[in-house]
Formats: structure tokens, sequence, C-alpha cells
């Protein structure tokens, strides 16, 4: 991060005296391209939205800063100079809001930290669809000031000019609505100088919250973490807190009231979810609060949505937007706050295109905005508990739940010597936990972090396994839809009646389950139960997933069966029980995150039990019921857990105690790949406090029909990494084919 913020006066106030402007474009160019100004477009400035031609076509693109106010270790090379004569005049200024100062600033440096092109940064900011013309105002009929002397009235007629009488105006449709005629007659008085049109002004968008709507009653340590965190916003600068809360201790009512005080001040606020499934639930919540929908901004709203959400944001009429990680690259004018709801999260990791972690880039965003950034979990995750040991964090923590609810009791299930029935995976112990909980009248959970009916077919006669021929991955069995499907790459193929190998009939057989298996046996075990599935195939969207919750709400489902999306944050207050069936699940492989992350999402999963008076209870099926994750799920001691992960990894300065750095070899080819993975490994950086791993094939060899490596760079916490992988990157030239790809602090190692 750098150590300064940048300043208004860093940047370039009007083009240059010779008229040459810079213009980024949304495309792979290491910066911003020259152009000038032809006269009629005289007082554009930066931040302007233009276009331009670029070879044969017209591109958009935003007049850029002269100067950068990076700090010299993430500056790229500076670009050659093109004469004034040879440039190329912009071809147009758009009618649309400019990007914020703050924002450019922001594209600069995520794209200098990540290494990626600043285009491609700039892209997600100039959404295509938010940056289309947004329709005409429709057109509405009143009644003339002065009606035509000799207009013939017939009774429909009288009833058009009454209805429209009232001074609000009606479109042609709604006149003729209300006034029970056909639209002929609306035509005709409106030809005859009756009826005048005027323009319809639509309402904004996104109603005004209002901070005292419904206040919520805070006592104890809420009320001191509420005030603490109103105090950060009211101080109008830049602070990182980090509230850490056990499920259930009420973190969003509390952060609720920062965006109070947000909202009070006159600026805009910020939430960031990990899961666009969450916003159905918390906007409800939102509303009760506020008496206001927030603005809402992911990937499934339409264009129409987003192109509102997009201006309204940049006029500041859009005071709360919550949304997904893109929405750190929305033009806020006027940032007050940043919330990162379940900061721990991996889903903020963007892993495709601009590979950046958006709670990372949130924390730069917010210091450049001048505003405070709260980072929200009841498992933070080692980075943030690592910054808050240094002090560069405050801290703040909730450890009890709100109300008179308390923690689950926590228990771990030996497989060995609770086995489930010969071909079922529940352990008669959490059946008959299950029946008991049913039968009382209370729900249950039943969680497994694996989609589908089974994660390999293999055939018991020649020992085939069905494999995609995409991707170094198994097919997973989807019985619902009869397919067999990759989860990388989407490939799917119908279920074959026979072995591909060795033409065996019906010799295919599921390994392992799935969440579609164990529903297979609940349904078998709890013949009477109403049983709910909850997963990425099962609900299509927000709205379903609103629906879903209602459902359990109302207490219409015993049983909730589901994949990772059932441990986000919900509140289900008569749902007591919670079995986990496989929790080693996450154990396995290379990552060195492995057990932090196995922590997180059991622990949030087990949070959803006794989150209201009646009491919870929280069962592990595990085969290694001594391993220290399973034994901090039933202590409940995160604490002395995140400690003992931490002087694992300060030894060998791996993160947070220092950096990493992937490069990801790919090509069509094999050889292709191998070869530019070598030459990678053969021009490796040699200096003191930095060590490349590799080259050695990756994980997932093959990905999408495209052959892979990976070289993993490992350097001390004080040692910047860009300068040295620019450098790295320099020295090598890929074979035809090949692409090298960047993956700055690596959460994935697939």
């Amino acid at each position: 991060m750098p150590d300064r913020n940048p300043t208004q006066s860093d940047l370039l106030p009007t083009p240059a005296g010779d008229g040459r402007v810079r213009v980024m474009l949304t495309l792979p160019f290491a910066g911003p391209l020259d152009y000038v100004l032809p006269p009629r477009l005289a007082g554009s400035r930066p931040g302007d939205i233009v276009t331009v031609p670029l070879g044969r076509r017209t591109e958009t693109g935003v007049i850029w800063d002269a100067t950068s106010c990076l700090p010299p270790e993430f500056t790229p090379p500076p670009q050659k100079d093109v004469p004034t004569s040879r440039l190329k005049p912009v071809a147009a200024r758009l009618d649309l809001p400019p990007l914020p100062a703050q924002l450019r600033q922001f594209v600069d440096w995520v794209a200098a930290y990540t290494l990626s092109p600043p285009g491609m940064v700039l892209a997600m900011a100039l959404r295509a669809n938010a940056l289309a013309p947004l329709p005409r105002p429709a057109t509405g009929w009143i009644t003339a000031p002065t009606p035509p002397a000799d207009l013939r009235l017939t009774p429909a007629r009288h009833k058009v000019l009454d209805t429209a009488s009232g001074g609000t105006p009606l479109t042609t449709t709604e006149l003729a609505r209300r006034a029970g005629v056909s639209a002929a007659v609306i035509k005709g008085l409106a030809q005859a100088g009756a009826l005048q049109a005027v323009e319809i002004t639509p309402p904004p968008p996104f109603a005004m919250p209002d901070p005292a709507h419904c206040p919520p009653v805070l006592e104890g340590a809420q009320a001191t973490v509420a005030t603490e965190l109103r105090a950060r916003v009211a101080e109008d600068g830049f602070s990182i807190t980090l509230l850490e809360g056990v499920t259930g201790s009420g973190k969003t009512e509390i952060y609720m009231e920062a965006i109070a005080a947000c909202v009070a001040a006159g600026r805009q606020a910020l939430v960031l979810l990990p899961e666009i499934a969450l916003s159905a639930q918390w906007t409800g919540r939102f509303d009760r609060r506020f008496g206001a929908q927030p603005a809402l901004w992911h990937s499934d709203l339409g264009a129409r949505v987003r192109r509102l959400t997009w201006r309204a944001v940049a006029d500041g009429t859009a005071r709360v937007v919550v949304g997904a990680r893109s929405a750190l690259f929305l033009p806020f004018d006027q940032l007050g706050l940043i919330i990162v709801d379940e900061e721990h999260e991996t889903a903020f990791k963007q892993e495709d295109g601009v590979t950046y972690h958006a709670r990372d880039m949130a924390v730069v965003r917010a210091r450049m905005s001048r505003a405070p950034v709260v980072l929200v979990s009841a498992t933070p995750s080692l980075e943030s508990l690592a910054n808050v040991g240094a002090g560069r964090y405050r801290h703040l923590k909730l450890g009890a739940r709100h109300g008179n609810a308390s923690m689950p009791d926590v228990e771990t299930l030996d497989m060995r010597a609770d086995p489930p029935g010969r071909g079922l995976f529940l352990s008669p112990v959490l059946t008959d936990a299950i029946n008991d909980a049913v039968g009382r009248g209370e729900q249950a959970m039943l969680f497994l972090n694996r989609r589908g009916y089974a994660p390999l077919t293999l055939c018991r006669t020649c020992g085939h396994r069905m494999q995609c021929p995409n991707c170094t991955a198994w097919l997973v069995e989807h019985r619902a839809r009869h397919i067999l499907t990759c989860h990388h790459c989407g490939y799917d193929e119908p279920i074959p009646q026979t072995c591909p190998q060795c033409a065996d009939a019906d010799s295919l057989t599921p390994i392992g389950p799935g969440v579609e298996r164990i529903t297979e046996e609940a349904r078998a075990t709890f013949p009477d139960a109403r049983i709910l599935v909850m997963a990425s195939d099962t609900l299509s969207g927000p709205a379903a997933t609103a629906a879903a919750v209602e459902r359990i709400a109302r207490r219409e489902i015993d049983l909730v069966i589901g994949t990772q999306i059932v441990a986000k944050g919900w509140h289900f207050p008569h749902l007591t029980l919670v079995g986990i069936v496989d929790a080693d699940l996450g154990l396995g492989g290379g990552d060195l995150r492995a057990s932090e992350r196995t922590v997180q999402l059991l622990h949030q999963v087990a949070g959803r039990a006794g989150r209201a008076e009646a009491p919870g209870r929280v069962l592990l099926q595990s085969y290694v019921p001594d391993h220290p994750v399973m034994q901090a799920l039933v202590s409940g001691d995160f604490a002395s857990f995140m400690q003992q992960e931490a002087e694992q990894r300060r030894p060998g300065f791996w993160p947070p105690y220092g950096r990493l750095a992937a490069v990801i070899v790919s090509a069509e080819m094999p050889d292709a790949a191998d070869m530019t993975a070598r030459a990678l490994g053969q021009n490796a950086p040699r200096m003191d406090g930095v060590q490349v791993l590799g080259p050695a094939p990756a994980p997932l060899a093959i990905l999408r029909g495209r052959h892979r490596f990976r070289l993993l760079l490992r350097a001390r916490r004080n040692i910047a990494v860009q300068p040295i992988m620019r450098e790295w990157l320099s020295r090598v030239k890929p074979e035809r084919g090949a692409r090298i790809d960047v993956d700055i602090d690596p959460v994935s190692f697939l």
C-alpha cells in the first residue's frame, strides 16, 4: 500500500497546452494512449468518458491523469512519446458522469499491484451495459390550460379530461385505463389541443435511507462497539477496524449503526458480501432498519438496473450499496464507509482475469477515499489477525450471542466407532439426533460441501474412472439431471450405460457422497420430514434463495440439506441441530490454508444452530477426531488455534509473514507450456529473502484444454514482489501459444 494518499494536486487539471490528452481504453495496453482534443471538446478534463478512434474502429475510454501517484516500485516503465502531429483527435465526449479522481487512482493502484493491464482494471469500472444510454423519459398528459372553445365533448372525453385534471401527468395507457376509454380518445383530445404533453420525471431509483427510522436497542458490549464504529465514521478519515464477534452476536445490526452515521453525515456507504445469495436476507434487515432498500450490485442484475445504479452511485443518490466484490469499482465520489462482511471468505478473491482480493483492495479504496473500513467476521483470517497484532488494525470483539441465545455444544462423532450402515453416510448417532430434534418440532441441518450426487464414477470391472476430456478432473455425477459434469470447465455428458473402457454394462458405480446422495439417504431415513436442499444447483439466484429462507422461517421445513451456501450468516431461529457429514473434507491437499479454511467454514456452519432460546447442538462426523481442527471446533478456542497456525507459518515466511506470487504457464500444446515454464525457472530471480519454487505441473495439470505449470515466488514481508516479478517476466519470451498469468497473493494453488 502506498505510504501517502494521492491528492487532487497530483492530477492534471486541464489538458496539456498542445491539446494532448491521455486516454485509458478498456483494452490490455500497458497504459493510456495519447490523443488530441479538437476545439469543440475544449474543457474536457481527466475523468471524462470519451470515444476515440483505434485503427478502423471506435473505442470507449477515459481521459486519464498526466502524472501517477504510485510509489516508484509500483510505477511501470514510461512509454515513448509520439509527436502531436501524428496523434488522432478524440471523437466525442459522452454525456455521462466523469470517473472520480479517487476511482482513477484506484484503477492505477490495482493494476500496478496485480501486474495487470490498467485498461482491463478500468473495464471493471466501465461496464458496457452501465454506460448505454437510458431510455427517454415517458410522455404524459395533463389538461391544457386553455381548452379549445369549439371542442366537441362526449361522455368519454369528459371522463378523460376529468381524470387528467389532477395535475399529475399520466401516460396514454394509464390515462385510458383510469378513464375507461380507448387510446384513440386520448389521441383525439391531444390533436384537438385539449390535452398537453409533458415529460414524466421518473422518481429517484433509490429512496434515501432514514438513519432514525428504527434504531435497535443495544446494550452492553454491543452498545460499546456501535459507539466505537460511529466514532470512526465521525472522524471523517481513514481507519481499519476488525470487528470479530461470535455467530449470532449481532454484528450486522452493529455495523448498520456505522452505516447510519455515514448516511447522516451525507456520505455513501459500500457493503461487500461474499455471496450474492446473502443479499436477500441482508436487504430485508436493512429495510427494517432504514425504511428503504439499498442499491444492489452483482452479476444477476439486468442491464437497465445496472445503468440506473451506476449513475445513482456517480451522482450520490445511491447512498448505500451492497454488492459483490466488483462493487469496489463503482464511481463513488462521496465514499464515507466500507464494510467487508465475512472478511475471511475466499469468495472475495477474483481468480479469473484481473486477480485481486476484494478485502485487501477495499482497504486500499478506503485509504484513497479517506474513509473508515470495517472488516467483519466470526472467524477472522490470519492475515487480519496478524495486522491486529502488528498494530495496523483496531480490534473490536463480541464474545456472546445476542439476547438469551448461547453458543451451541459441539461434539465429534468418531466414524470408526459409530460407522454408518453399508452404502450409507450418516452415523446412527446423527440420525437419532435428527429424529429427536424434528420430533420436538425443531429444525435440523445437514452440511456437505460437495455438489452433485457423487464426486467420482468408476467401473467395477476394469477400474476406469470417468474423467473430463478437457481437465485433469473427475466428472461429478448429477443424478437429478442424469449427467456427468466437470465443475471446472462445464463439460457434461449423459451418464453412460456401459463402461467406455471395457464396455461392460451396468458396471459404473458412484464413489463417495455429494449433497444429492445425502438427500436421497435422508428421504429414505426420514420419510415424514419436510426436506429442503440449498445448493447452487437448486437455487437459481437471490430470489430463489429468499423464497427458501422464507419457507424455513415459516417452519415449513424440518430438515435443511446444503453446501457452503448454508454457512453464510443465515438466521434460522428454530434450527437447533447441525450435522456435518464429512468434517474432514477440507483437510487434504497441500494448501497451506487448509486447516484455517476448514475451521472457518465449519465454525460458520455450526453457528446456524441455537440462535434463539432453544439450545443448539453440532455433530461433526470425522475419522480424525483428534485433529487440531476438530479439537478447536469442540473447545470453541478459535484464538488458540489461530495462534498455532501463526507459529507454523512464521518461521518459513509463509503468509501473512511473507509474500507470495504465483506464475501460471498454460498452453494448448504441452511442449510450449513445458518449455516456457523451464525458461522461467532458469531465469528465476536469485536474491536474499526471495525463493522461487518450481516449475512443476499444476495440481490441475490440464484445465479447459490447456496444459498448465506453476511456479511460486516467496519473499520476506519487507520485500515488494512487483518490481521483482516485472523484471523476471521481462527476461522470458513465452513459446508460441503459451500464456503467462500472474497471481499476486494467491489463495488457490490449483
